[in-house]
């Protein structure tokens, strides 16, 4: 049995340390040998093998989920294995359903995963300062205690997104996804999501005695903040609506125009495209400034001069 190991797994594991990735090929070759032995995740074809960091140097146990088809398996991410959870951390777990039908699922999660190594393979390869900032994924107990934390069911695919990487935190003051915006860590998701809320409570309270058409809202507790305008502002970005699936727009003065209507998926496949394809990317242009991936719309002036473009590498 074929074993794939994409180079994104095997740069994630080299960063949890110099014995990781020998663990990750031992595991491969395990693997090769006994594609059933992990165990099956919360995420729908998705498998899962612990590997103790005891038995490796320079090591610490990991969490390793692949994908087992007719004819190959596909490693999918590497992450630190979760540590003894307090009793309701694990409920919340054990309780969680994925709210989309399996076989659904499973193809988000395959979309998803293969746009992220799309992006993450271009930007290993042309702009290393830009992939230097991305963190290595989270643990699924994370983005479980976070979904307690909010109150609302995290949605596949972001899931997914953050087991790859768990928040970028950009390079030059710039993150790496369009308009140079960044993926939020999970504490600060956390906290943007409360700062909005506690600002349309206020609202709620303000306006309690107006007619319904003339209250005001800016924040909805469906909505899951994603990404902010730069790893360092984060008073405007993008959020998830998890009623609908759509990407919008939060900002200072909640002047958001919803003229995207983007879901997650598609705004990640797009921005692959726009990798991959500079001279065909129908919204904004990536480029370099040294190691740094800075896409035209985000160019400072006074910088512009460095800018070059992004030379079209095409997709394998």
């Amino acid at each position: 049995m074929d074993v794939e190991i994409p180079a994104l797994v095997r740069d994630t594991a080299a960063r949890f340390g110099a014995g990781a990735p020998y663990a990750l090929k031992a595991v491969a070759g395990q693997l090769a040998d006994d594609p059933d032995m992990g165990v099956p995740s919360r995420l729908p074809g998705i498998r899962t093998v612990l590997v103790d960091g005891e038995m490796f140097e320079d090591c610490p146990s990991l969490s390793v989920g692949y994908l087992h088809e007719p004819d190959r398996i596909e490693i999918r991410y590497v992450a630190l294995a979760p540590s003894a959870e307090p009793d309701d951390v694990q409920d919340a777990e054990q309780e969680r359903e994925l709210a989309a039908e399996p076989d659904v699922t499973a193809v988000t999660v395959r979309e998803v995963a293969d746009a992220w190594r799309r992006i993450t393979r271009r930007l290993r390869d042309s702009a290393p300062d830009s992939f230097a900032g991305l963190r290595t994924g989270a643990e699924l107990a994370a983005v479980a205690a976070l979904e307690s934390e909010l109150g609302v069911r995290i949605p596949v695919e972001l899931t997914v997104l953050w087991l790859l990487t768990a928040g970028d935190d950009g390079s030059d003051g710039r993150g790496c996804l369009p308009g140079n915006r960044a993926l939020l860590p999970l504490d600060a998701v956390a906290a943007v999501h409360r700062q909005k809320t506690e600002a349309q409570a206020h609202l709620d309270t303000a306006y309690a005695g107006r007619p319904e058409e003339e209250r005001i809202t800016v924040w909805r507790p469906g909505w899951i903040p994603v990404a902010a305008d730069s790893p360092a502002n984060r008073v405007s970005g993008l959020y998830l609506d998890t009623e609908t699936g759509f990407l919008g727009r939060w900002s200072r003065y909640d002047d958001h125009p919803d003229d995207e209507r983007d879901t997650l998926v598609t705004y990640l496949e797009e921005t692959a495209d726009a990798l991959e394809a500079p001279a065909l990317a129908p919204r904004d242009e990536p480029g370099l400034i040294g190691g740094t991936l800075v896409w035209r719309s985000a160019i400072d002036p006074a910088r512009e001069g460095r800018w070059q473009r992004l030379a079209d590498l095409g997709s394998e």
